[in-house]
């Protein structure tokens, strides 16, 4: 049941009506018509843009056609009035009873409630993460991890076919550099006295990661020539750092469906059929780029270069993807790997970069524009910063990570639900502060405990129904009779329950789980508030002393804003609770 859907197409049904009749004329266009919450909800229910939007195309002026509109809606029975405002805008007002039937759908539907058939099974692939495989995650990659596991569980909620995907970094020389610095805790299991230069990854992290390498090869890399060992110790680190991630990830709960390497693109003929590809279009050609802004003609020694012609599908520039040594750039297996993506067949690509990414949109949309003729749209989304607080001041680095405050670190301090849903309490693309004591705080400033609470408020209200001999399974209360449900803070909370399904839908549309998350936080507050209205008005109380019927239609309402917050919370990763303790 989607209450917004149902009242867009009884009022395109009322102007399909009024074509026929000659009331407005034949050919118009109704795809940019909506139904939608008005801005000030004293307005009404509900709000339709038609009248605006027809206007110029029907030759008509807009408050004509929405006084013709709401005289024909008026005699719906789901509509209490509709009234013309402004230019031409038209507010509805729906009759309770099209709220009162809102809770039982809930009900019958389950968490099933607002699920959505929009993505129509189309295939979509989210990458997220993809961090460099040289030590655990960091704070940063957490926020990445989260959003990006949200948004595809939305996407799937939404009805589309998702593939979470973990892009593997190991084919650049951040990968040797591991090796190297899992070579000197090597030497270290040895006995020996090592220093780190600059370059070296210096975290505690690698300890047991040399000894596991010395416990597989003893001491047959002692005094040994870097060629003798470093692939090896390359592919034996990574391998110990991926098995580090995984389990840094079960830590939020995210499980990817694929890990996809880089180093496969190498000497497998990859990268350069995806080259192949390009150039077959035209894309590539040998060229000499002009120097980059704001450096200083002798910084610059202008070179040609292989480059790809980016600029012909947005891009800002040309980009290049050999250099003049005949190496690839660190472009060339980007534009592999999404090639690779685009040749399985996916109908939409989603990258989740970190802030540092931003000069890196233009030329990925540009090369997968390039590579799937236009075909396969990319959407980036970029997550901000986090800022890290305890005790009113910057949290400090982990000793175990050398430079930065670890995933773990923040599971650990306050487990991965509330770091899961106030990792997503802003928009991917905004600042985040992370404040280890407010996360935890229970009051409604806290949005996690806010919406934690609502649920286990409801549960207590079963619990306590259950030990009255009132039956309040979702059987049960999905029949009863709610036409006493008629006071406006009753209502209220139907109304935001009716957004449910509308939200879904343009959260995934949109891409932004956090959505979500606010959503969720106004609904717990609508129930709070009729809780706590309860305290004055005994009629509004969940449990109505004596009167079992009055009791289980209350409950009823409540209990499907329960099951809303449970699907909600479970898009967002978090497992809803049902006792606070």
């Amino acid at each position: 049941m989607n209450l917004f859907s149902d009242i867009r197409a009884l009022v395109i049904d009322t102007l399909t009506a009024m074509v026929a009749d000659g009331t407005l004329p034949d050919g118009l266009d109704f795809a940019n018509v909506t139904v939608e919450p008005p801005r000030d909800p004293l307005h009404g229910d509900m709000a339709t843009n038609a009248a605006m939007v027809l206007a110029k195309p029907a030759g008509q002026k807009p408050r004509d056609i929405a006084e013709a509109l709401a005289a024909r809606l008026s005699a719906d029975p789901r509509v209490a009035s509709a009234e013309v405002a402004g230019p031409g805008f038209l507010n509805l007002r729906l009759g309770n009873a099209v709220w009162q039937v809102l809770p039982k759908a809930i009900l019958t539907s389950g968490v099933d409630y607002g699920k959505s058939t929009m993505g129509q099974g189309k295939k979509v692939n989210v990458e997220y993460v993809s961090a460099n495989p040289t030590g655990p995650l960091h704070v940063g990659h957490t926020r990445g991890a989260v959003f990006g596991d949200a948004l595809a569980s939305l996407l799937d909620y939404a009805g589309y076919d998702v593939t979470r995907e973990y892009y593997i970094n190991d084919g650049g020389a951040q990968v040797d550099v591991l090796a190297r610095s899992v070579y000197l805790r090597y030497l270290e299991a040895h006995g020996q006295d090592v220093a780190f230069e600059d370059g070296t990854y210096p975290g505690d992290y690698l300890i047991p990661v040399g000894e596991a390498l010395k416990d597989k090869v003893g001491d047959a890399y002692i005094g040994q020539r870097e060629e003798v060992w470093l692939e090896e110790v390359r592919d034996f680190a990574t391998d110990a750092m991926m098995m580090l991630i995984r389990a840094d990830l079960g830590m939020l709960g995210v499980e990817m469906d694929r890990f996809f390497s880089e180093k496969s693109l190498y000497g497998t003929g990859l990268i350069e059929a995806a080259i192949k590809d390009l150039d077959g279009k035209g894309l590539i050609y040998r060229g000499t780029l002009e120097p980059p802004k704001g450096k200083k003609p002798e910084d610059w020694e202008p070179r040609e270069q292989t480059l790809f012609k980016s600029t012909e599908h947005g891009d800002d520039v040309d980009r290049p993807i050999m250099k003049s040594d005949g190496a690839w750039t660190y472009f060339a297996p980007d534009i592999a790997y999404h090639y690779d993506k685009v040749q399985r067949g996916y109908d939409l690509l989603i990258d989740v970069f970190g802030a540092d990414h931003g000069g890196y949109v233009k030329r990925m949309k540009a090369a997968v524009s390039a590579l799937s003729n236009g075909k396969t749209p990319l959407d980036i989304k970029l997550t901000q910063l986090v800022k890290l607080f305890k005790n009113g001041e910057p949290f400090k680095m982990s000793k175990r990570a050398g430079t930065f405050v670890t995933l773990s670190d923040v599971v650990e301090q306050v487990g991965p639900d509330v770091t899961r849903f106030h990792m997503l309490t802003r928009k991917n693309d905004a600042p985040l502060d992370f404040d280890f004591d407010k996360v935890l705080e229970q009051s409604k400033d806290n949005p996690v405990f806010y919406v934690q609470y609502a649920n286990a408020r409801v549960h207590s209200v079963l619990r306590k129904a259950r030990d009255a001999g009132i039956d309040v399974g979702d059987v049960t209360l999905a029949g009863i009779d709610l036409s006493d449900m008629t006071h406006d803070s009753e209502l209220a909370v139907a109304r935001k329950l009716a957004e449910w399904p509308r939200l879904v839908e343009i959260a995934a549309r949109t891409n932004e789980p956090h959505r979500i998350a606010f959503y969720l936080y106004e609904l717990s507050s609508d129930l709070h508030a009729l809780y706590n209205k309860g305290n004055d008005v005994p009629g509004l109380r969940f449990l109505q002393e004596g009167n079992t019927d009055a009791t289980q239609a209350k409950i009823a309402l409540a209990r499907a804003v329960s099951v809303v917050i449970s699907a909600g919370l479970g898009i967002l990763g978090v497992t809803p609770v049902e006792e606070m303790r």
